[in-house]
């Protein structure tokens, strides 16, 4: 039961301190000054409105901001509450955009161990056991499953493989036409799955060939974590819908933003019935959560926080990756500030994470991943005591 958070750490209902590796998050980190006085600021102004209504200055103002890190071409946002809602948002323009270009198309692909979310529809995606439901699949999903182990999909050899399981995805075997391609840069809840360098640039001209929408979910790897703004970067791909969340507001409140090609927004004016997208809750773009959100941008670009992830988080993985192939540690990888250390059951990767929170240390674990996930403020000597205590869990569950 947690009570308290500061810069990389939090306190419990004893007062006990634990430094925070554990969230995608925390892009700045607790109780900064500068989000923290931007949200007291805004809910003494004008806390939010319902944008089906009216729109306001500061939802107007983070669409431009958003706008202004994508590519040129990603120039229309919108914003939701969450990333599961952002998805949901995504494909819901993916399908309208097909009909208005009188080409309808329903059909998805995408990774079977990826993750989108937790509705139905986007669980729907996902081929994870825990996200399986009673319910009818809303719309027919193709899932390309890893050619490789998950720690050997890195690796070059590995570039061949997947594309060519893309592709045969996306020709469908007698199945509709593809509307989109769904996947995440860095898999997260399937594993921590670092994918092989020309992978995003490859699948990009998969789309184009077979007239399918590339709609990259950013939601945990955006807004510097892997060591860039976006992880699409490290390639220069464009997508078609870029989803993206968790980073946005660092933590401070929920938000999540749907950003678009300008050539898909404009075709939502020919629409015949309404005149545009049908979509959005009460509190989609809230005046808080916008705030908070522009604030932590504000920190991001001045403090120059992707490239403080780049650097720092070469240095963690050049600290942890000795551990590989000791002491029940399959593999260790990861881009910027997003390392997992994998092992080789789940039941070691329980017991090092519950060594790792007795010795002040909380991570994020997916199955047999235990996943290292710090703030992007994270200085070099709390760095060192990460490793330290990474480290010695892993000594003690190894014993």
């Amino acid at each position: 039961m947690l009570v308290k958070g500061t810069g990389c750490y939090v306190t419990d209902q004893h007062g006990r301190e634990y430094l925070d590796a554990s969230s995608p998050n925390l892009t700045c980190g607790y109780a900064v000054p500068e989000v923290a006085h931007a949200v007291g600021e805004q809910a003494s102004r004008m806390h939010g409105y319902d944008l089906s209504v009216a729109s306001h200055d500061t939802a107007g103002a983070l669409a431009e901001r958003v706008a202004g890190l994508m590519p040129a071409d990603l120039s229309r946002t919108l914003l939701t509450n969450s990333g599961t809602e952002a998805v949901e948002a995504a494909l819901l323009i993916a399908g309208m955009y097909a009909g208005l270009r009188g080409d309808p198309r329903t059909r998805v692909v995408t990774f079977a161990t990826g993750y989108h979310g937790s509705t139905v529809l986007a669980r729907s995606l996902s081929g994870l056991a825990h996200l399986d439901h009673p319910f009818h699949q809303p719309m027919p999903v193709t899932r390309v499953t890893l050619p490789s182990p998950a720690r050997e999909m890195r690796s070059p050899e590995a570039l061949d493989m997947l594309l060519a399981a893309f592709r045969a995805a996306l020709a469908g075997d007698g199945q509709e036409p593809p509307l989109a391609v769904v996947v995440e840069p860095l898999i997260n809840v399937g594993g921590g799955v670092v994918l092989p360098p020309g992978f995003l640039s490859g699948l990009r001209r998969l789309c184009d060939e077979y007239g399918a929408l590339l709609i990259l979910d950013e939601v945990s790897t955006g807004y510097g974590r892997t060591g860039r703004m976006f992880a699409f970067e490290h390639e220069g791909v464009v997508a078609d819908i870029v989803v993206t969340s968790k980073g946005l507001a660092g933590g401070y409140a929920p938000i999540s933003a749907v950003s678009v090609r300008e050539s898909i927004y404009t075709a939502f004016g020919r629409d015949p019935f309404v005149g545009g997208l049908r979509f959005g809750q009460t509190t989609s773009g809230h005046g808080i959560a916008c705030a908070a959100a522009l604030a932590t941008l504000d920190l991001l670009v001045r403090d120059d926080l992707a490239g403080r992830a780049q650097r720092l988080g070469e240095v963690l993985m050049d600290a942890l990756r000795e551990l590989a192939g000791t002491r029940g540690v399959a593999d260790v990888r990861g881009m910027g500030l997003f390392v997992s250390l994998e092992f080789e059951d789940e039941t070691t990767a329980v017991a090092v994470v519950t060594a790792a929170q007795q010795r002040g240390l909380l991570l994020r674990r997916q199955g047999a991943v235990v996943m290292a996930v710090p703030p992007l403020t994270i200085d070099e000597t709390t760095l060192d005591l990460l490793v330290e205590r990474i480290r010695s869990a892993v000594r003690e569950v190894a014993a």
